[in-house]
């Protein structure tokens, strides 16, 4: 038999959910915290449209280098982020389709919550 919730996710195309143990939720919420910062926001959300330098990112936050290197360190210790050094520069890009599919479907979820649309 099957329940009202799968009917419902099979019925909108989206696949179900199965109960993870305890490290998978763990380091899922490590994620999550990762993530929850306006900043770290911010950052991913550049790189969402692709590959930046460290210069590039500070340069358009008006941040400093150093602090946007501290941002980019915990993302990348993460995965959430990659990088290459090509001579003094290191350029960052998102680990993956995961990571832009999670950033996507959370900013869409927030500007779908919001009266008139718009966070």
């Amino acid at each position: 038999m099957i329940t009202m919730l799968a009917t419902q996710a099979i019925r909108h195309g989206r696949r179900e959910l199965t109960p993870v143990d305890v490290e998978t939720a763990t380091r899922a919420v490590e994620l999550f915290k990762v993530l929850a910062d306006p900043t770290r926001l911010r950052i991913l959300s550049m790189l969402a449209d692709g590959e930046q330098c460290v210069h590039r990112i500070a340069e358009t936050m008006r941040m400093s280098q150093p602090a946007v290197s501290h941002h980019l360190r915990k993302l990348r210790v993460s995965r959430v982020v990659t990088c290459r050094r090509e001579g003094r520069h290191v350029y960052y890009r998102l680990d993956d389709e995961h990571v832009h599919a999670l950033l996507r479907q959370a900013l869409e979820h927030v500007r779908h919550g919001w009266p008139g649309g718009a966070a």
